[in-house]
């Protein structure tokens, strides 16, 4: 194995991977806040996290070795004054309008030891944590009736999304949403500060200030050439462009960044809930992407200067192009049954993470899904997801991978 950051594959057999365990941030969730928090339903704590040690095993007994979340920020924040910064800057982007309750919060939080610390901040401050008796603004007083001051972090499990390891380097991401902006600022801090997980000299290709969102479900990389990512809902123009400029300019393999225009909405959240790799010539999708797409090319001209291209192709055409294939292999999500389909795409039949060149882990109700990617020769290792399939994200959403072969 490579040191350091080595992503130049989708496929390539995984070596090492960042989740986080689910932890009382979920039991944070309430019909009252699904909208401001981006869930739908309440999965059952105990039984996501045993869903989750069951695909960290999965993992590990493939010799993949996992990082957890809280231990690499933990790493992060030793030192008392990163602690004491980092807690100012949670504060800050927790959209905390009084500056008495700033300064209590971070009287509450700055003394305590670290891991309590970073749980603390994933479960969410709440107001009776804190003996603040009275209002001290108006907005004060018109929060009232919320129980937090610091919205807990429910969608952290899909470590794929604050951030992204591409080539040698990361992406640290300006996510598009408030819920799950302060995502990406431990990864952030991670990545300043925590140098066995991203040693010195890893070069960053997108930054965490922004201010254009771009997140790590929308980054494919399909080749050691060809990084493929999605135009969607939460990921802009101007950020694929900055993103691009910075890895094609710096001295590495990759030649081009192929853009993918999808529908802005929900159900086509990012590029990975229906588009993933699980082999050389073989992928996974929802049919409702077979219609041509348009596509933008990222490329640099003999100057070194960004140059743009735009087409309007169907997908089999553009990955046989872009991978230098002969054939590709199309397997969709549920098949031909059109309510097998919706069933499935809705409980990410999709979104697969691949651990070697046709090898993939997938959840186990997608039962349809799975029989067709076995039949087209892909070994397919299923893990329960019961509760963690709630959260509208799959295994490949679960998992930022930091190096494969």
């Amino acid at each position: 194995m490579k040191p350091g950051v080595n992503v130049y594959s989708e496929i390539g057999k995984l070596n090492r991977v960042f989740l986080h365990r689910l932890g009382k941030e979920l039991e944070g969730l309430v019909p009252d806040n699904f909208e401001r928090l981006l869930f739908d339903d309440i999965p059952y704590l105990d039984a996501a996290q045993y869903e989750h040690d069951c695909f960290a095993d999965v993992l590990r007994e493939n010799e993949v070795e996992v990082l957890y979340f809280t231990d690499q920020v933990a790493i992060a924040l030793e030192d008392l004054s990163v602690r004491k910064e980092f807690i100012k800057e949670f504060i800050v982007e927790s959209d905390i309008n009084s500056a008495h309750v700033s300064e209590v919060i971070f009287d509450y939080l700055k003394d305590m030891p670290v891991k309590e610390l970073i749980d603390k901040m994933i479960s969410g401050v709440k107001k009776s944590d804190l003996s603040i008796k009275a209002a001290s603004s108006l907005s004060d007083l018109v929060a009232e009736s919320y129980p937090y001051y610091t919205d807990p972090l429910p969608n952290l499990y899909f470590t794929r999304d604050p951030g992204a390891c591409i080539g040698n380097g990361l992406n640290v991401h300006c996510m598009s949403t408030k819920a799950r902006k302060r995502e990406a600022l431990f990864m952030k801090y991670m990545h300043k500060y925590n140098k066995s997980f991203m040693p010195e000299g890893t070069p960053l290709w997108y930054e965490y200030k922004g201010p254009n969102c771009i997140e790590g479900g929308d980054i494919l990389v399909i080749s050691p050439e060809v990084v493929a990512v999605g135009f969607s809902q939460r990921t802009s123009a101007e950020a694929i462009e900055i993103m691009a400029e910075n890895l094609l300019k710096y001295s590495n393999s990759f030649k081009k960044v192929l853009v993918f225009e999808i529908p802005k909405c929900r159900a086509f959240m990012h590029l990975d809930t229906v588009f993933t790799m699980v082999d050389y010539d073989k992928f996974t999708i929802h049919p409702e992407i077979e219609a041509p797409l348009n596509i933008f090319e990222v490329a640099l001209d003999k100057d070194g200067h960004p140059h743009f291209k735009s087409s309007t192709d169907i997908l089999t055409n553009i990955l046989k192009r872009e991978l230098k294939l002969p054939a590709v292999q199309l397997i969709r999500c549920g098949g031909d049954d059109k309510i097998a389909a919706q069933r499935e795409q809705w409980s990410d039949g999709s979104n697969t993470l691949a651990i070697a060149p046709g090898v993939v882990i997938t959840y186990d109700r997608n039962y349809v899904t799975n029989e067709l990617l076995e039949k087209n020769g892909v070994k397919v290792l299923t893990i329960p997801s019961s509760e963690l399939s709630r959260g509208r994200g799959g295994p490949r959403c679960m998992s930022m991978p930091i190096n494969r072969d």
